[in-house]
């Protein structure tokens, strides 16, 4: 079936008004991941609502606590290069760097991105290393649902008909944290076959802290509190770095698919883990 019509409002309220009027509606960001799945025949909408011209829905803005607020038409472009991130924030720039090439991260835009979760994604194992809150509105007002709990399930997230993604909260990393996201894809720019995300704390040459997430490895980012755990006291080539990798590998749920094999995501996730412990040493030693 043919999208019949496209609905350009200027406000929140309308765009919201727009999709709630007729059934089958789909909200239109930056198009790169929308139009894809369109051309795909993956998604059929009735009707585009375009968010282009919905100004609140766009720019960021410093919470007093340190935390980040990015608005859900935010570029990829701008959150890897323009978004003033402290930290372990810096997990988003890092991810929003290597989504596709220079033409989508100028096109795409954060909330766009997220609201189809593709497994291959690279926002939303990022979200979840950041521990990020997701702000979803729609007619009854606005929500907030936590990245790890807004991933639902294969291309399902916890947006209910009617709803629009309205932004993001990154809170405040600790102070001296360090964010990474390494990814392994065919070519660059391609989906993940496998990514880490993490932030790490370091305390002389100990982990004081750390938060992992794995993506492109299961239907949603796998976070596992017990390996995180597993990384306190210890540094960066221990022992305990590759149990936490083993750990996170036997918890995925990946899939067959023209990009790798279950069990080659699997193994790959403890090499992932272990190469992006080395990456931040640099950056950890400078600080």
């Amino acid at each position: 079936m043919m999208t019949q019509t496209m609905i350009a409002p200027e406000t929140l309220e309308d765009a919201l008004a727009a999709m709630h009027a007729e059934p089958g509606s789909m909200a239109l960001a930056g198009g790169a991941t929308l139009v894809a799945m369109m051309n795909a025949g993956l998604v059929e909408p009735n009707s585009l609502v375009a968010l282009r011209h919905v100004d609140t829905l766009r720019g960021t803005r410093q919470l007093d606590d340190g935390g980040i607020e990015l608005g859900a038409m935010r570029r990829h472009r701008e959150t890897a290069l323009e978004t003033p991130f402290k930290d372990g924030q810096t997990v988003l720039s890092y991810a929003a760097s290597q989504i596709a090439n220079p033409t989508v991260r100028n096109m795409g835009t954060l909330g766009g991105s997220i609201a189809f979760n593709d497994p291959g994604a690279d926002y939303p194992a990022a979200l979840v290393a950041a521990n990020a809150t997701i702000l979803i509105v729609g007619a009854t007002g606005t929500r907030e649902v936590s990245a790890e709990a807004f991933f639902v399930d294969w291309y399902t997230t916890a947006l209910e008909a009617g709803e629009l993604v309205a932004g993001v909260r990154v809170p405040a990393a600790l102070v001296g944290s360090i964010g990474h996201y390494e990814k392994l894809a065919r070519i660059a720019g391609d989906f993940a076959v496998a990514s880490v995300a993490l932030q790490v704390t370091w305390s002389g040459d100990s982990i004081a802290a750390a938060r992992i997430a794995i993506g492109g490895s299961g239907p949603t980012p796998l976070h596992l509190a017990e390996a995180d755990d597993m990384l306190i006291g210890t540094g960066a080539d221990s022992d305990a770095l590759s149990k936490a990798g083993l750990l996170l590998a036997q918890a995925a749920d990946p899939v067959d698919d023209v990009r790798a094999s279950a069990d080659y995501r699997r193994k790959v996730i403890p090499r992932l883990l272990a190469k992006a412990m080395r990456e931040i040493a640099p950056a950890r030693e400078a600080a």
